[in-house]
């Protein structure tokens, strides 16, 4: 979705870094892994 909506085909497009994720906190009840999402 974001690379369809970016993409202009002119130099300045950008780069997209993908990273695994080790883990997820959700910081406002303070929830980890899969009870943050």
């Amino acid at each position: 979705a974001i690379t369809s909506a970016a993409k202009t085909g002119q130099i300045g497009d950008g780069k997209i870094f993908v990273f695994g994720i080790d883990q997820a906190v959700r910081i406002r009840t303070g929830e980890t892994d899969t009870d943050a999402l």
